[in-house]
């Protein structure tokens, strides 16, 4: 069974954000809040122990997040830093809620 290449690129796509874990932990954390936000418990903290550095703030907000929404996994409001399920979020779900239960 042939797939199209946008089922191809989703896949690609959804596997790259996958292999890194903040962005990983941020999309599971969106399966339980949606949208994420400045008031939140920072889903990034667990891997971090409460401790974010200036590279670690950096890279999520100038490599990670910008990654995800370019994919549509998420919407970014960088003005209020809210983040909220994406476009392709209905596809995505279903392998972040696997992967949630299996943890």
């Amino acid at each position: 069974m042939k797939s199209s290449a946008g089922e191809e690129s989703h896949w690609t796509d959804l596997f790259d954000a996958l292999t890194n874990p903040y962005r990983r932990q941020l999309l599971v954390a969106l399966l339980d809040h949606n949208p994420q936000d400045d008031d939140d418990t920072d889903p990034l903290n667990i891997l971090t122990s409460g401790r974010k550095s200036d590279d670690l703030d950096m890279a999520i907000s100038h490599t990670h997040l910008p990654k995800l929404e370019r994919m549509g996994f998420i919407e970014w409001n960088k003005q209020t830093d809210e983040i909220s399920k994406g476009p392709k979020w209905d596809e995505t779900a279903p392998v972040l809620t696997l992967m949630a239960v299996t943890n």
